[in-house]
């Protein structure tokens, strides 16, 4: 039995048990080991009965959470008692007016005794017998007869060693129908068989100089640790394991893209300065710069693999279409990858316009296989630029990328679609890098063909402010640049929270706005009502399932969530009558949204209404205000990328938050965006507040809680970085370490930093 055994050859894990460990992510018995506690409660302190306390309620604004230690959070007091006693009494009665079944067993030690109580749990009754000694773990509360101990986990004493009291016991991330008290069970019977035969594969000068457990020792203390400071040690061991194994990771990934080779595109310095001269601004000198490395890096024969990173509205496109007509001027071809249809039309339309006196040959390439695809070319008319549609087929576009008849091809992910090929691609450029995996932009890197086995040129844009521990870990084998100016004439934009009972006047102050001309966005965090709300299952008689309980509890909680087609409604019919109001979803055709935005574009419509399809690249500079409804339910970084919308000109522009439970917590939270000069200083707020995992996305990646959790922790990313380094510059494929290098080999596989 090895790591990579399916979960269903494993004993005791059968089809139905399986199915619930997917939805975990666990499919190997790799996955189901490193499935680690993400806290635990100490039940290793025995408390004699009389010395028993009721639990006193938390003061407000503190955690009302009470585990011992935590793998992801910091750790708080524990509120659970456990006792140990002799079984005196069990029975099961039914109170008369709910019919609730009530198990009620008294258990004694030699300084007293004490009830403990289940609701609805009579098997209890056949578990627990007279004269068995247990243990029992549980909140000690103060009822009508006295102290009780509530709903508490038992387990007999003379069962062997304790696996859920009596210790300091695991909390594992559930799912329904497998609770931690299942994967205690499984791990106290396979956990050792498991890592019997794995090998140690960090090296052991590391181990020592880093004082880790080894992998074994590690595993075991992490589900079964025999105290708290073991348990540290585990979780600083996987911590140390994971970001180290990042680090090799993106450090090899550097090492091959460093040894391919790439065509010498030298810069043609009087066309780019004929360029910029001609343009209707001045470039900030964050542009220049940026530009500069760009070019730079596309006059070397290695490749380029740069990371542009720009807040909202910094110009990042203008400097990507410098790039891209660099190429141009030198027999090469250029590929723009934009995550939806509108930032690829909004690409197309910036780059039709800033390059129309160059005679470069523009596509835009999206949709689905069958459609129809537009490719928008602009011209000259009476000295006025003027867009023009030409409809040819798919195939026409192809044929044309692939003779190089199309020097700049932009669209969505059709571009690494199989059919579509270049002549002579010199420069890819993949916009918001967190939407696309490594694994698709190597795809559209390898799209040329050139006789000579090179690759084109790598450039990665994001407007999502990238914390340094992040940029360090995830995107480790790119170089930085970065816009940290914005365009001259750009007002700050004024940010408000507004309370519900303020809502009217923030609809008068837009309604102001709208008369002189100006625009609006409402987004909502959903299309509709019932996509928010999951279905119930059947009930069984006798009660509600806990199934049902927890979606109930979910269609509560989005009961009030604002969403775009009941919104959409509610404006146009009720509020704004006097002003076209239009919706838009990820949802819709292409066609649809291209139309809905053209109008809102050309002020036909006045008010949009929209999900976060709008969150990037979307461009009207009559849109002055944006109402963003439910805000707590969007991290920091994305409710900037929202504002980022408005402000693209020189009008006073603004952003209102409304939130639909405006509590402390969350008023604290958004009262950041307020506060923050930037969108780098708002990404280190969100990062701490919310962690890594929500800024950028955890499952996409396949990185673990702990390490996601550490990805804030700056000096233990250096210091992974720094052993990495060091090991690859003494064996660079790892020949002297085979089982870390099929560890590395592994990881590919799972890993997809994005």
């Amino acid at each position: 039995m090895n790591l990579e055994t399916p979960i269903l050859n494993l004993m005791g894990v059968g089809p139905f048990v399986a199915k619930k460990l997917n939805k975990l992510g666990i499919k190997t018995l790799g996955d189901l080991v490193y499935h680690l506690p993400f806290r635990y409660e100490d039940f290793s302190n025995i408390i004699p009965i009389a010395k028993l306390k009721p639990v006193k309620k938390p003061l407000a604004g503190v955690n009302k959470s009470q585990s011992i230690l935590s793998f992801t959070k910091k750790p708080v007091l524990n509120e659970i008692s456990c006792v140990k006693g002799i079984i005196k009494n069990v029975e099961t009665t039914k109170t008369w007016k709910k019919q609730m079944e009530i198990t009620t067993a008294i258990v004694e030690d030699t300084t007293g005794a004490i009830r403990a109580v289940w609701f609805n749990q009579p098997f209890i009754e056949q578990n627990l017998h007279l004269g068995q000694e247990v243990y029992l773990a549980g909140k000690v509360k103060l009822g009508k007869t006295g102290l009780f101990l509530s709903s508490p986990i038992y387990e007999i004493v003379d069962m062997g060693e304790t696996k859920h009291t009596g210790r300091i016991v695991p909390i594992y991330p559930e799912t329904i129908g497998l609770t931690s008290r299942w994967f205690r069970n499984f791990f106290a019977k396979n956990l050792s068989q498991a890592i019997g035969n794995q090998k140690e594969f960090l090296p052991q000068e590391i181990l020592k100089q880093y004082n880790l457990l080894p992998f074994g020792q590690a595993i075991w203390q992490a589900h079964f640790p025999e105290s708290i400071e073991t348990a540290q040690k585990a979780k600083n061991r996987f911590a140390f394991e994971e970001l180290f194994l990042i680090e090799l990771f993106v450090l090899k990934e550097r090492m091959k893209i460093n040894q391919q080779k790439s065509p010498s595109i030298p810069i043609k310095a009087e066309e780019i300065k004929k360029f910029v001269d001609s343009l209707p601004f001045k470039l900030t000198d964050s542009q220049k710069k940026c530009a500069w490395q760009i070019l730079k890096d596309t006059e070397k024969t290695s490749p380029m693999s740069r990371l542009l990173e720009g807040d909202v509205g910094s110009g990042k496109t203008l400097v990507a279409l410098i790039g891209a007509l660099n190429c141009f001027k030198n027999g090469y071809q250029s590929a723009i990858m934009a995550p939806t249809e509108i930032l690829a039309t909004q690409h197309f339309k910036t780059a039709a316009i800033l390059l129309r006196k160059s005679k470069i040959r523009i596509a835009l390439l999206t949709g689905k296989k069958d459609e129809i695809i537009s490719q928008k070319l602009g011209y000259e008319k009476d000295g006025q630029f003027m867009p023009e549609t030409i409809e040819i087929s798919r195939q026409k576009v192809l044929e044309k990328a692939k003779k190089g008849e199309i020097d700049l091809l932009i669209g969505t992910h059709a571009l690494i679609q199989e059919k579509v090929r270049f002549g002579n691609l010199g420069l890819v450029v993949v916009d918001e890098q967190h939407r696309f995996g490594v694994a698709q932009r190597a795809k559209l890197c390898s799209k040329t063909k050139s006789t000579h086995g090179l690759i084109p040129h790598f450039l990665s844009m994001t407007a999502t402010p990238i914390p340094r521990t992040l940029a360090l870990t995830i995107y480790g084998d790119l170089d930085l640049s970065l816009l940290d100016q914005m365009p001259l004439g750009r007002k700050p934009i004024i940010t408000e929270i507004f309370t519900p009972s303020e809502r009217e006047k923030a609809y008068k102050f837009i309604k102001e706005h709208l008369k002189m001309g100006e625009q609006c966005f409402v987004i909502c965090p959903r299309i509709e009502r019932s996509d928010l709300l999951p279905k119930l299952e059947p009930e069984p008689l006798g009660g509600l399932t806990l199934t049902n309980s927890l979606k109930i509890k979910k269609q509560n909680f989005w009961a009030t969530t604002k969403n775009v087609k009941e919104e959409y409604e509610k404006l146009s019919k009720e509020i704004f009558l006097e002003f076209k109001v239009a919706f838009i979803h990820g949802k819709l055709k292409v066609g649809e949204k291209e139309k809905i935005m053209r109008d809102f574009k050309n002020n036909k419509t006045q008010i949009l209404v929209s999900t976060s399809v709008v969150e990037v690249g979307v461009d009207i500079p009559q849109a002055t205000i944006i109402l963003i409804e439910g805000a707590e339910h969007f991290g920091l970084a994305q409710i900037h990328q929202f504002r980022g919308r408005v402000g693209r000109n020189d009008m006073q522009s603004y952003c209102f938050l409304f939130a639909d439970s405006p509590s402390k917590n969350t008023k604290a939270r958004l009262s950041a965006i307020i506060k923050a000069k930037n969108g780098f200083e708002l990404a280190e707020k969100d990062l701490e507040i919310r962690g890594p995992g929500s800024l950028v996305g955890a499952k996409q990646w396949g990185i673990s809680d702990i390490a996601m959790a550490n990805l804030n922790n700056l000096q233990l990313i250096e210091t992974t970085r720094v052993e990495a380094k060091a090991l690859l510059t003494k064996d660079p494929f790892l020949c002297q370490y085979t089982v870390l290098s099929q560890k590395i080999a592994n990881f590919d596989q799972r890993i997809h930093l994005e």
